[in-house]
């Protein structure tokens, strides 16, 4: 073997392969759910680069936080302690859902949440048309669950 492999090989053992060590650095949440992960020992402050991606909140007295997906992309998430000492950094990724059925026409864009049967829903990047219908729909029905008025007591 070559000096030059066995370098290779020394450097690889010695910090580990750096695709595997960057996936561990990074928390994977789809768009409009949320998840919960462990906080880092000593974190006081979480600091979150776009909030229109993702949001995090501290959950008191579990040493865990919460992450939400508000918008497709990548940001990064910093943990600082009270010394305000970064002790982690991590990249958050928000995905799409794996049950939307997006059906495109053209610019027109409208998408379906399918599990098992398709319904429309209110995805990041559907029509302006589309998406304000579908969510005004989605409000005024959950305005009726939470016990508001409807159209017809307004009468």
């Amino acid at each position: 073997m070559s000096s030059r492999l066995w370098l290779a090989a020394a450097f690889v053992f010695a910090f580990g392969a750096s695709p595997a060590r960057a996936e561990t650095d990074l928390i994977a949440v789809t768009l409009d759910q949320a998840k919960i992960a462990k906080l880092p020992a000593g974190a006081t402050t979480l600091i979150i680069g776009n909030p229109m991606i993702a949001d995090v909140t501290m959950l008191k007295n579990n040493n865990s936080m919460v992450i939400t997906g508000k918008g497709f992309g990548q940001t990064n998430l910093i943990a600082i302690d009270a010394g305000g000492t970064i002790i982690e950094e991590k990249q958050v990724r928000v995905l799409p859902a794996k049950t939307v059925l997006v059906l495109q026409n053209g610019t027109s864009r409208i998408s379906y949440a399918c599990n098992p049967q398709c319904m429309p829903t209110v995805q990041l990047g559907d029509d302006d048309k589309m998406f304000s219908e579908a969510g005004g729909q989605i409000s005024t029905h959950n305005g009726y669950a939470a016990g508001a008025a409807g159209p017809a007591a307004a009468k």
